[in-house]
C-alpha cells in the first residue's frame, strides 16, 4: 500500500473540516466550526507556520496530518511538530498511518527540517506502537508543557 498525500488548500476545507470535527469528538476535544475555520484556513490558504495533508485519495480522503512548523537551536535548524494526525476508525490498522508519517518525514527532511516532532499520551499503547514503527522515539527527560494563552 503507498498512502498518497496531498497538501490540502482552500478548496479542500469541505473535506477536511468533517476528519477534524471526527479527530476532535473521537479525543474529547470541545472545539467549534468557527475554532476550527480558524485553524485550518490559514494553513489552507498558504501559511508558512504549518500545512496540512490529506491522506488517501484526494476525493475521498481517509484521514489528515497537520504540521507545524518552528526553530530549533538544540536540533540545528528548521523543527516540525506534528499537531493532528487522524485515519477513519474503519481504515485503521491497515498501515496508513505508518505510511503516511514515514513519508512525511522524508518530505520535510528534503526541505531542511531538522526534527519532527509529536505529542502522544503515555498509556495509549497502539499509537506508541505506530509512532515508533514510524521512527519515533521518546524523550524521556522530557514532557511537553503548555501555556493556554488564549
Amino acid at each position: 500500500m503507498t498512502t498518497a498525500l496531498h497538501l490540502a488548500n482552500a478548496d479542500d476545507f469541505a473535506k477536511l473540516d468533517p476528519l477534524v470535527e471526527a479527530f476532535h469528538s473521537e479525543m474529547q476535544i470541545a472545539t467549534s466550526p468557527e475554532s476550527r475555520n480558524a485553524g485550518l484556513m490559514p494553513l489552507l490558504q498558504g501559511s508558512p507556520y504549518g500545512a496540512a495533508y490529506l491522506l488517501g485519495p484526494r476525493r475521498a480522503p481517509v484521514g489528515y496530518v497537520v504540521v507545524t512548523f518552528g526553530w530549533s537551536v538544540e536540533f540545528g535548524g528548521m523543527d516540525a511538530f506534528i499537531d493532528e494526525v487522524f485515519i477513519r476508525p474503519a481504515i485503521r490498522g491497515r498501515g496508513v498511518a505508518s505510511e503516511a508519517l514515514i513519508g512525511l518525514a522524508k518530505a520535510l527532511e528534503n526541505v531542511d527540517v531538522c526534527a519532527l516532532h509529536l505529542e502522544v499520551d503515555r498509556d495509549d499503547e497502539k499509537a506508541l506502537k505506530l509512532y515508533r514503527r514510524a521512527g519515533f522515539q521518546p524523550r524521556e527527560r522530557y514532557m511537553l508543557m503548555t501555556r493556554q494563552l488564549r
